[in-house]
């Protein structure tokens, strides 16, 4: 890395004064105007004439929820590492600077340099929820790149997407140059490279992304097409040209240990979503659940090594002022060697009065000790995620939690000193039943009961528990055994939260529980975007020229937009959402091989039907597929 990167600067470029995109007047008329200044603590200045290629890498929200994504952090930290590369931070402009950025036709800009996205090289994307699409539109279209990328000249940047939402590429194809479908870490060095040696030979835009088409893990929209038969089903997907792959297999890290980690953060100026250092302890998850997109994309499992995590630890409590410490992980509990890390960074942390947060724990014992190991002394809730109110629809959903795990944990929670309790369920589930929705109602009122079974009066803090029941509403997602199932309606949704919420009125703790419950009409449309195809690209084009932006944020999610450019389009969103796909029909995700073949997730949809459960990755193998990579625990002995 070059002696000015990772160096706290207000200057770019040769000693020049860093000059802001904004002005002083807008900057002082603006909300947080904190969010568009750069130059935080850590952030990496480079010299723009001594680097071959500007990355610039967008997130697609709100700036507190970007600099909150561990993903952004570890490819900012990767790419500035790359002594040819400069890689600087873009997030998409709040609504008030969005309308002033318009009336004054201002460029969207990167918070390091302050220079215009359109002078790129790339502009690179994350994916991370399906709400966020038409923030992608707002973001080209405030940085004046044509928002077709077969529409892009010489001159535009070359606009890269990734995230778990690349998976389904297919209802944002017509915006993006290429997807990286997988894990950033391995293909960019070799991306780079490619381009610079076109870019030097003059070989165009158009030849460039020919060639990135043949690297592993790139998906080139333009260079493939899709046909469809009377009832809107595919008929075929299929390469334009000779020598582009009819799949993609997506990238993977087989040695996390053996990568880069942003061990100095960007610290931000404000408070973000989780304003906190995040230390990935590994990736995968042993778990299995039917439901979980996460748990079947970035298997398998893969630790890092216990020694390489204390040292990050080490260096990023002294490369930052944070006062607390997150473990990340899709289930923290299944950590081979936690206990050992856990008692380091408590010895470490309480040196420094460092907290420790410990999410997607397991409800048992050994969980348990370990949160009472980290919060001491003060007991904040903790969170329970059952997904579902009977055991039947647990087994369906593979679960693998029983009500006896549950309740025990409860009631190891209560004597260790926790009294508020936040239970986290799902609503239209397949197979569900009027008897599983009451289960949930019936199931809190136990865990309440477990409480005051549990503590004596006397050392009850203000006498009563507090237990918090929220329910979502199942979006059936791609690459998982439910990809194939039905969605059910906004009405039936509405239903179901109806039933929930009398059926805790009746509980004899009632008074105990509070109940919470999400908006039915985003998620409906979540679905549509979730298994949608590239007929939907028009569609998000269309609500996004209506004025829709900051679909994830409620208050600004405007759901007669949606459904007016789905009629306009001649599109349903009953086709997209509410209908069972039969096992033979080809899936617009279908030419992505993502290390869990198709096979596994059809034997596993059958086994939710009749509710069977699988067991995890470390008692049995299931064959899902990802044993091909030959790394993580597929090769390591199992328990």
């Amino acid at each position: 890395m070059t002696a000015i990167a990772r160096e706290h600067s207000t200057e770019c470029g040769k000693g020049a004064p860093r000059k802001l995109a904004l002005s002083d007047d807008i900057l002082m008329s603006i909300e947080k105007p904190v969010r568009y200044i750069g130059g935080e603590y850590n952030s990496v200045m480079k010299d723009s004439e001594e680097v071959k290629v500007r990355f610039a890498m967008c997130f697609p929200d709100v700036y507190e929820i970007g600099m909150s994504h561990l993903g952004i952090q570890i490819l900012y930290d990767m790419f500035n590492s790359m002594e040819d590369v400069w890689c600087e931070r873009v997030y998409s402009p709040w609504v008030d600077l969005d309308a002033i950025m318009r009336s004054r036709h201002i460029p969207l800009f990167a918070l390091e340099s302050q220079d215009p996205v359109k002078e790129f090289d790339f502009l690179g994307i994350t994916l991370q929820y399906e709400m966020c699409y038409t923030n992608v539109l707002q973001v080209l279209d405030l940085a004046q790149i044509p928002l077709k990328a077969t529409d892009r000249g010489e001159d535009c940047p070359i606009v890269i997407g990734g995230g778990p939402c690349s998976y389904n590429p297919e209802p944002l194809a017509d915006f993006f140059d290429i997807f990286y479908i997988g894990e950033g870490e391995t293909r960019y060095r070799e991306l780079m490279t490619l381009y610079e040696d076109c870019r030097d030979r003059n070989l165009g835009r158009v030849e460039f992304l020919r060639r990135a088409a043949k690297l592993p893990g790139l998906y080139v929209p333009r260079f493939y097409d899709v046909t469809y038969r009377e009832d809107g089903t595919i008929e075929r997907f299929f390469p334009l040209e000779e020598g582009i792959p009819d799949t993609i297999m997506k990238e993977i890290v087989m040695d996390l240990t053996d990568t880069c980690y942003p061990t100095k953060p960007v610290i931000p100026f404000i408070k973000v979503t989780q304003d906190r250092l995040v230390l990935e302890i590994q990736r995968g998850c042993i778990r299995g659940c039917r439901f979980c997109q996460a748990g079947q994309l970035y298997r398998p499992v893969r630790e890092r090594d216990v020694e390489t995590l204390k040292k990050y630890a080490l260096e990023m409590l002294d490369g930052t002022g944070y006062e607390e410490i997150s473990l990340s992980s899709l289930s923290s509990s299944d950590y081979s060697r936690l206990p050992e890390l856990v008692d380091f960074l408590i010895e470490e942390c309480s040196k420094r009065h460092v907290n420790i947060s410990l999410p997607s724990l397991r409800i048992d014992a050994f969980s348990l000790d370990v949160m009472s190991k980290v919060q001491d002394v003060k007991k904040s809730s903790l969170t329970f995620a059952p997904e579902a109110g009977s055991q039947r629809l647990r087994n369906v959903i593979n679960k693998g939690l029983t009500e006896e795990a549950i309740l025990k944990g409860a009631a190891l929670a209560f004597e260790g000193g926790w009294t508020r309790v936040k239970l986290y369920f799902m609503l239209g589930l397949p197979t569900e039943t009027q008897e599983d929705i009451r289960g949930i109602a019936e199931l809190s009122n136990k865990i309440a009961a477990t409480y005051f079974d549990t503590v004596p009066k006397e050392r009850r803090a203000g006498g009563r528990v507090q237990i918090v029941a929220s329910t979502s509403f199942f979006v059936p997602k791609p690459f998982t055994p439910f990809q194939w199932a039905a969605q059910c309606t906004k009405e039936d949704f509405l239903d179901k939260a109806y039933l929930t919420r009398t059926a805790i009125s009746e509980q004899l703790n009632q008074k105990s529980i509070k109940y919470n419950w999400h908006e039915a009409d985003a998620s409906v449309m979540e679905g549509v975007l979730a298994r949608g195809d590239r007929r939907l690209c028009d569609v998000i084009r269309r609500v996004y020229e209506k004025g829709g932006f900051y679909d994830a944020w409620g208050e600004y999610y405007d759901n007669d937009r949606w459904l007016e450019a789905m009629e306009e389009c001649g599109l349903s969103v009953d086709f997209y959402t509410h209908r069972e796909r039969s096992l033979e029909e080809i899936l617009p995700w279908d030419f992505i091989d993502c290390g869990v073949t198709k096979d596994f997730l059809k034997r596993e949809w059958q086994k939710a039907q009749r509710g069977e459960v699988s067991e995890n990755c470390s008692q049995k193998c299931q064959g899902c597929g990802a044993a091909a990579f030959g790394c993580g625990i597929c090769v390591e002995p199992r328990e």
